[in-house]
């Protein structure tokens, strides 16, 4: 077992791999060899070698990324704070196992191996406005669900989530975490009305549980979901591994405020994949020190827009790893 306590989970977070600095400088070397002037691929270059530091290689791959999503409900939808009933929830994962969804669609575009982990959906999470949303033991279950999910043949990670409610969550946890208000949003869209009922459960929720707020674990145990808690445990499993992760939408960005805000840099190995139409998504990437490489719109979950941006980095590692240096090409470098 990697962990069987939150201590446990600490103390592993106080000892995260680092990347390769040498595979670092090597890649720099080569991407100042490759033929193109410096600098014309912009952030493509950065993400190719940002790559090439958890591969530990000057030639990075991006050939097996992996997506798994983790669905899970939430005892909070009890105070009216979604669009959809929490059945939706096991109809769309149903929908994910025949192949229906839009990331089943964009699995297979760029080449993704795609897991779905449905956790415990018969049973939600409590209400956190009335109590603790998890035992410790069952965050801990969720996050060493996802922990254990991450597929130690893949060359990079993409976390993804299925949960009515669960923007609800995430805005309460990034509140906890950041302090402020106007973290939430309309999710699958709530009218006004919803969207009061959404900042008064976040409200009541932040107002419960203030005494351990101070304690990003305890954010997670006792405002948020299964399906989030496993979100923050596989990126901690792709770190342990050093795979390069990258982050969904709000929610899983939420998950993964978690781990930074326990240990600042337990993020280094991810990188943002685009910033979603959910208001406070760009708000949280600022926190997060994260720059998106898409802004399309998006607003579905599942890991969609990280699923897009697997090409953009595909492409970044394609020109880096294939292309011809000017010795090999017999171009003059100027």
């Amino acid at each position: 077992m990697p962990f069987q306590t939150l201590a446990d989970v600490r103390a592993l977070l106080a000892k995260l791999p680092a990347p390769d600095q040498g595979a670092i400088a090597a890649a720099q070397a080569r991407n100042g060899q490759l033929t193109k002037p410096p600098g014309a691929l912009g952030r493509l270059e950065d993400v190719a070698i940002w790559m090439a530091g958890w591969q530990g290689t000057d030639r990075p791959s991006a050939s097996k990324p992996q997506i798994a999503i983790f669905a899970g409900n939430h005892g909070v939808t009890a105070q009216g704070v979604s669009a959809f009933p929490a059945e939706v929830t096991v109809q769309m994962v149903a929908n994910f196992a025949h192949g229906g969804a839009a990331i089943n669609q964009l699995a297979k575009a760029f080449g993704a191996k795609l897991d779905v982990h449905a956790l415990e959906l018969d049973r939600p999470t409590a209400d956190f406005t009335t109590g603790p949303a998890m035992t410790e033991d069952e965050v801990i279950s969720a996050l060493r669900k996802g922990f254990e999910a991450v597929d130690l043949g893949a060359d990079m990670f993409v976390a993804g989530e299925m949960g009515i409610g669960n923007t609800t969550v995430a805005a309460a946890m990034a509140a906890a975490l950041y302090g402020g208000g106007g973290w939430a949003g309309r999710g699958t869209g709530v009218d006004d009305a919803g969207l009061a009922r959404k900042e008064a459960a976040i409200a009541a929720g932040l107002a419960r549980h203030k005494a351990v707020l101070d304690d990003p674990l305890q954010v997670l145990r006792c405002l948020g979901g299964r399906e989030i808690a496993a979100m923050a445990g596989a990126i901690l499993g792709a770190r342990m591994a050093r795979m390069p992760v990258i982050l969904d939408g709000f929610i899983a960005c939420a998950a993964a405020a978690v781990l930074e805000r326990a240990m600042p840099g337990a993020l280094d190995h991810c990188i943002a994949g685009h910033v979603s139409a959910e208001g406070a998504h760009g708000r949280l990437l600022e926190k997060l020190g994260k720059e998106p490489l898409l802004a399309l719109g998006l607003r579905l979950g599942e890991g969609s827009g990280a699923a897009l941006a697997i090409g953009v980095v595909q492409g970044a590692v394609a020109c880096h790893s294939g292309m011809s240096t000017f010795a090999e090409a017999g171009v003059s470098a100027g």
